[in-house]
């Protein structure tokens, strides 16, 4: 399911990122153990009133403080521009309107996008100072005054925002496989596509970086039909100075939201890095199924063990997603790009499997016999039964007596005996563990 887009725009300072905060319910400030989780996420999910969408802070973006503010400004309405449904435009009525909120409004309204304009930092939203009206000048319609702090206004605003909301679309009967092609710049990203597609579709430079945007490429050959993302290599936090990197960063995540599959490549010359891991814990972590392409593979002198001991050294960097396979390929030569296609296809459909409860069912018993479940001061783990809740990626619901005692090594063990029975290869698996008459408690 592809969710429509909303980007917030707006001067530093205008209180873009406290308005985003606010409506995802949530400070994005995320800690987690798998590698790639972004702890400044700039991206989330938002609902109002049964509507769903993807809500964009271009400020978690902004450039140096050594960029102009006019610049930085036009760049978030690129990015606005490009990959939004509808745009707000935020202003801060204590600076009133000012040249550069004239500009971009009339940039945004160039565009031909709705645009949502929102006056921020307006203490009593029922008694509005007469400064507010001149906000009526930018030409974009009724102003919404807010309070980002406090919530007030918001639904008045988040009411016009859905009114120009297309349909989310919903991708469950289109038979195409979507795949992002993410890793870190110049490791050939565009280069398979290209030779996958035979014709040059993507630019291709020995310069890091040269992809500034992600491009959508269809193909439909015997193996099936693929829509491709390519996306701009995603570079380590310290490494995104230049403010065009960063936008790259961003819609290279938001490909991998849009993909079924996530291939990661990896650059055979240089081998594992910790980037690697933060690239693919990004796509474990979105429950999207994956594999690792390991490209320029034509470059590396080989005897007979070479690929089998390059394949345990990647086993153990990927220890975190366990699931994933290794394809050793050259987009230069051509070389295993079949076994590509063959292996995406493959991963896409275990992402899809769906198993019948009496079968799992059957596995849950066998595997409890084998190995008790875990007991504390007396009282055992019991799991009374599983059920699959969905597909993309498999989730598995569990109900149990005591969800505490459902430790994280017994549930590894499970997931172990559900893969070594139905496979699962290549996706990871979701577990919900719910305590009978009580609410989720994963």
């Amino acid at each position: 399911m592809a969710l429509p887009v909303v980007a917030v725009v707006g001067r530093p300072n205008v209180g873009k990122s406290t308005l985003f905060n606010k409506l995802i319910g949530q400070r994005l400030s995320i800690v987690e153990d798998t590698p790639g989780v972004t702890r400044d996420r700039i991206y989330g999910k938002c609902e109002w009133l049964g509507h769903e969408f993807m809500l964009v802070d271009t400020g978690g973006i902004e450039p140096d403080s050594t960029d102009i503010i006019l610049s930085q400004m036009r760049r978030q309405s690129e990015l606005a521009i490009t990959s939004a449904d509808v745009i707000i435009l935020v202003t801060d009525i204590r600076s009133g309107v000012t040249a550069n909120d004239t500009e971009v409004a009339q940039m945004l309204m160039k565009s031909g996008k709705p645009v949502v304009l929102c006056v921020n930092k307006v203490d009593n939203v029922g008694e509005l100072p007469v400064d507010f009206y001149e906000f009526y000048n930018l030409g974009l319609g009724e102003p919404f005054p807010v309070s980002s702090v406090h919530g007030h206004g918001t639904g008045d605003m988040l009411d016009e925002v859905i009114k120009y909301l297309p349909e989310a679309t919903d991708d469950s009967e289109d038979d195409t496989v979507k795949v992002a092609v993410i890793g870190k710049p110049n490791v050939g990203k565009s280069s398979i596509i290209n030779r996958i597609c035979g014709e040059e579709r993507v630019i291709v430079s020995d310069i890091a970086g040269t992809t500034r945007d992600a491009t959508d490429t269809s193909i439909e050959n015997e193996q099936g039909k693929f829509t491709f993302i390519d996306t701009a290599g995603i570079r380590r936090k310290s490494k995104v100075l230049e403010v065009v990197e960063k936008y790259s960063v961003l819609r290279a995540y938001m490909a991998v939201d849009r993909a079924d599959v996530a291939v990661i490549v990896i650059d055979a010359t240089v081998g594992f890095t910790e980037q690697d891991s933060k690239v693919a814990g990004y796509a474990h972590e979105k429950g999207k199924a994956c594999v690792v392409a390991v490209n320029k593979w034509d470059a590396i002198e080989k005897d007979t063990g070479t690929m089998n001991e390059f394949r345990k050294d990647l086993e153990k960097d990927f220890s975190f997603m366990s699931y994933v396979p290794f394809v050793f390929i050259s987009a230069k030569t051509g070389l295993r790009m079949d076994k590509l296609f063959e292996t995406i296809n493959y991963v896409a459909e275990q992402n899809s499997v769906r198993i019948p409860t009496g079968r799992l069912n059957e596995v849950l018993s066998y595997a409890t016999s084998r190995v008790q479940p875990p007991s504390d001061k007396g009282r055992r783990l019991k799991i009374y039964y599983m059920t699959q809740a969905a597909t993309k990626p498999p989730t598995f619901v569990f109900f149990v007596n005591r969800a505490d005692l459902f430790h994280f090594s017994y549930q590894r063990y499970i997931e172990n005996q559900i893969r070594e029975t139905f496979g699962l290869d290549g996706t990871p698996v979701v577990f919900k563990i719910r305590e009978r008459d009580k609410t989720d408690v994963k």
